[in-house]
């Protein structure tokens, strides 16, 4: 969505730049990691204004808002211990009656669903010059989805 002012690059190729721009950063991800998506957020912000700065035909400011959106959570081969051990089987210390625990059905976390999410910007600016567009990448499969926002001020 976009406001009245035109974008530095029509809205079809924008959007295709941030599709691109998200595939080529999490095209290989196959869920979501809480410690990476500092670096893909990063990166996703850096692709995505070095290609609209060379594509734009007049000079901007820009500011990008890149947001990343957890929509569901790992399942139990996630309970997996690096050495392959599924830590939900390990008996308890002796002097627990050595039982095993509980079994890794009871521990599994499957899909939590949808999480909501509502964003709003504003802005009070030249509307023949500036305005702002956002992008959302699914990522469904990975479990995430991607919302970019983009602000240009002419200068």
């Amino acid at each position: 969505m976009a406001t009245s002012a035109p974008p530095p690059v029509a809205l079809k190729r924008l959007e295709q730049i941030a599709s691109d721009v998200c595939n080529s950063v999490l095209g290989n991800v196959e869920a979501y990691e809480h410690s990476k998506t500092g670096a893909w957020n990063q990166t996703i912000i850096e692709k995505l204004l070095k290609a609209v700065t060379q594509e734009a035909e007049k000079p901007y400011k820009l500011a990008i808002n890149s947001t990343i959106v957890q929509h569901s959570v790992p399942t139990s081969s996630s309970l997996v211990s690096s050495s392959g051990t599924d830590t939900a089987n390990i008996k308890k210390e002796e002097g627990d009656d050595a039982k095993p625990a509980a079994s890794s059905e009871t521990k599994k976390k499957g899909p939590a669903g949808r999480r909501g999410m509502h964003s709003a910007t504003g802005g009070y600016w030249n509307e023949k010059t500036d305005g702002m567009w956002s992008y959302k990448y699914e990522g469904d499969d990975k479990g995430f989805d991607v919302v970019i926002m983009l602000i240009w001020i002419g200068i």
